[in-house]
């Protein structure tokens, strides 16, 4: 940081807790630092100065004004790997399956981002959302239209968030006004690229929206660009439910499995997010091992579309690990909320026979995702340097919370209850960049 980042603005005061490393590789013990009585120094600049116990604060800090939160929770904001921005409003649509919910509720609905001003409301209200959960960057979909991720850059500029994004490409197997060409696909995906990476805390994410819908030319393209353009993130769908597998082997029969589809063109790496990952093979996991790329689970979804239970431990064994992440995956996803993703999350794995710890999925949303986006020198922690991006939660904020706490005893039981029973009555406050963006 410069000397002007340097100069202190505020404090943070509460119980903080900061994930450090991998409970699932480190062990609870050396994952997590807790201060019960902590705080946070803020630069002008929106950059973390210094956290530790509030006893310890340097005297150099004690003069500054300060945001006291008793004893509630400061972490690091949460970060959502998979959103669909055009999708905020058909929560709880009832699709029968996948294919059959994309071709009545979502295709439709998306079709209405062709209009900025639509967009550009929409982008306003789903920021918002974003903020009143908690979650303070995401990996986001949009529509096929240039001007959908235009306004979600826009409103993410202003509000100085760390926001990726990129139009969606496809051009088969949906209504003529949601599809695209492979060469309107590459161009206006450039302009885009040449527009908005790098912009402040922006960056571009090439974004085929899965095989089903896109054309062998068009996924030409998407690793044409992937390969012009290695800063940037590729984001797709992988594996989610048998019908789409079953479409994909019809489309593309010389290939050994749906992640051979993708691999074919180029579209595996250590920027590349595939989203559910589900039916994986041994095959397909040591192949997405390999390339260093991620998949990323998305619980709400998968169990409200019935598109089967996610296996953590099947991606996660040594010998062929997979980078993982945790996502709402809204709209497809039934809430906005991280912390009900993180509950069903827990649930999914009890069913499989796996172990999620509250200290694994607090883990998974905060720096988890931050690493896995190659974000972590900037959000993810509440480390000195990092950005500003933090979550304030309230363990007793219902009557059925309050109880809880009653007979909790230690840092993972309230951490527990509250990716259990809690929600966005939760959120006492997110700061992006030191400013308060929500309050409640």
């Amino acid at each position: 940081m410069t000397n002007t980042d340097q100069q202190a603005d505020k404090i943070l005061r509460g119980a903080t807790v900061n994930f450090k490393a991998n409970p699932r590789v480190a062990g609870q013990e050396n994952s997590v630092s807790y201060e019960a009585k902590g705080a946070v120094v803020i630069s002008t600049s929106g950059h973390i100065l210094w956290q530790g116990a509030f006893a310890n604060l340097p005297e150099e800090f004690k003069g500054l004004s300060c945001d006291d939160y008793d004893d509630k929770l400061i972490l690091a904001g949460f970060i959502d790997p998979h959103i669909h921005f055009p999708q905020n409003r058909i929560l709880a649509a009832p699709g029968k399956d996948l294919l059959d919910w994309l071709n009545r509720f979502t295709f439709p609905e998306e079709a209405r981002y062709c209009s900025e001003e639509y967009a550009a409301k929409a982008a306003e209200f789903f920021l918002d959302r974003l903020f009143a959960n908690g979650t303070t960057s995401s990996l986001a979909f949009c529509s096929v239209h240039k001007t959908c991720a235009d306004t979600l850059f826009s409103a993410a500029e202003k509000r100085g968030m760390a926001m990726i994004t990129g139009k969606t490409m496809m051009d088969r197997l949906a209504p003529d006004n949601v599809l695209d060409t492979p060469e309107t696909a590459g161009r206006d995906s450039q302009e885009l690229i040449n527009k908005w990476n790098g912009k402040g805390r922006l960056k571009y994410a090439i974004t085929p929206r899965f095989a089903v819908t896109s054309t062998d030319a068009q996924l030409q393209v998407t690793g044409d660009l992937y390969k012009d353009n290695p800063d940037c993130l590729m984001q797709t769908h992988l594996s989610e439910s048998a019908g789409e597998i079953a479409t994909v082997q019809k489309q593309f029969p010389w290939s050994k499995d749906y992640t051979d589809v993708y691999d074919h063109f180029n579209l595996l790496g250590e920027n590349s997010f595939f989203a559910h990952g589900i039916h994986l093979s041994d095959r397909e996991c040591a192949r997405l091992s390999e390339s260093g790329s991620t998949v990323v689970h998305c619980p709400t979804s998968n169990n409200f579309l019935g598109s089967g239970l996610f296996d953590i431990d099947h991606l996660g064994k040594a010998d062929r690990p997979v980078g993982v992440g945790v996502a709402t995956d809204v709209g497809g996803g039934t809430s906005y909320s991280m912390l009900q993703t993180l509950g069903e999350a827990y649930k999914v794995a009890m069913l499989k026979g796996r172990k999620i710890t509250a200290y694994d999925a607090f883990y998974l949303a905060t720096l988890g995702n931050a690493k896995q986006l190659k974000l972590d020198d900037e959000i993810g922690s509440l480390d000195q340097g990092k950005f500003a991006d933090i979550v304030v939660l309230d363990p007793k904020s219902t009557p059925v919370l309050a109880s809880r706490q009653e007979v909790s005893e230690t840092l993972e039981d309230v951490l527990f209850s509250l990716m259990i029973l809690g929600d966005d009555r939760a959120v006492s406050a997110t700061y992006v960049a030191g400013k308060c963006v929500y309050k409640s």
